[in-house]
């Protein structure tokens, strides 16, 4: 697959987790998308590019098993949060149940909104290494109180590469009748994703990573009985236009002049990833982390950080360094 991708040959790509590596059919699909909108901005910005996009959408929702009315694309699935974050109704005292695993941007912006609203961040801490699934369970479920209203979680860590349970979070939190604020960005086209079985209330996910899309293509999904109270993060001309059928999307999609360029590549990444069978070449990638984890953590004298099986890891993995210099080390 590598004459696909537009990375450098000096170069050997380790941390396609952080921002994704797009092949050229995507990126030619994206640049054929910013030429549509130069040749003729109005045409593309009023009338075209909301038909566009709501094809894009579909494509998206198939993939996902949701409906395309139950979401809006953002640029990431920090901007997604943040938008659920400025509308959570929370009061004084109420807690948001969370774990020491989450992704550095979002656990400070959790710490911003608790000093802001006095409602207490709970950072659940999942020890390493991970033992079993009902051991991450009984550790995540420990801090839960009576004043637990909503619950942030990743679907798969970013610093640790692990998965979680959240299917039996979401199920258990459903009864209890708590928020599930689930952060996906690592699983669309990555980890098997089916939206109406997972139920969650809020579900972002990116498609710059797994999914091959440009930088800056991600999804937030609101669960219906949320929509009307989710405020826009920047307000528009979306905003109080008396669509009360479609005012969830109008809030959250009618933003002026924006690139939604990226957003629209969803269905030709789909169709490459379809073409290029790439269920059976993420099968491989796995087998790959899970033959060679043990050799990598021998090479630097530590041991992995979870059973080495296909519940916890995906397509990558964390490899525990020893160095007194960590920052000197990553760069």
């Amino acid at each position: 697959m590598k004459e696909y991708f537009l990375l450098s040959p000096e170069i050997t790509y380790l941390n396609h987790g952080s921002f994704g590596a797009c092949p050229r059919p995507i990126f030619d699909n994206y640049q054929h998308w910013q030429l549509a909108l130069e040749k003729d901005p109005v045409q593309f910005i009023v009338n075209d590019g909301p038909k566009y996009l709501k094809k894009s959408k579909s494509a998206l929702a198939q993939f996902l098993n949701c409906s395309p009315t139950d979401f809006f694309f953002t640029q990431n699935p920090t901007f997604a949060v943040n938008i659920i974050m400025r509308s959570l109704k929370l009061k004084l005292g109420d807690e948001i149940l969370s774990t020491n695993h989450e992704y550095g941007a979002l656990s400070k912006m959790w710490k911003f909104y608790e000093k802001q609203s006095g409602v207490k961040f709970i950072p659940q801490e999942i020890s390493l290494p991970v033992e079993s699934k009902e051991k991450m369970l009984e550790q995540f479920w420990s801090g839960y109180s009576e004043k637990t209203k909503a619950i942030f979680i990743n679907h798969m860590s970013s610093a640790t590469a692990l998965l979680f349970p959240v299917q039996e979070i979401c199920d258990k939190a459903r009864a209890l009748g708590i928020i599930t604020i689930i952060d996906g960005a690592h699983i669309p086209a990555h980890i098997p994703l089916n939206i109406a079985t997972l139920n969650p209330d809020y579900y972002t996910g990116a498609l710059h990573k797994w999914m091959l899309t440009p930088k800056g293509s991600s999804f937030l999904y609101v669960k219906k009985e949320h929509q009307k109270f989710l405020d826009p993060l920047v307000v528009s001309w979306g905003y109080d236009n008396g669509n009360v059928e479609n005012q969830f999307l109008d809030y959250h999609e009618q933003q002026g002049t924006r690139d939604i360029s990226a957003f629209l590549t969803v269905p030709i990444a789909l169709k490459f990833l379809a073409e290029n069978e790439w269920k059976d070449r993420a099968a491989q990638c796995r087998k790959l982390v899970r033959d060679n984890y043990n050799k990598l953590c021998n090479l630097v004298g530590t041991n992995p950080i979870c059973p080495i099986s296909d519940e916890f890891l995906g397509q990558m993995a964390s490899i525990p360094v020893i160095t007194s210099e960590p920052l000197a080390l990553k760069q």
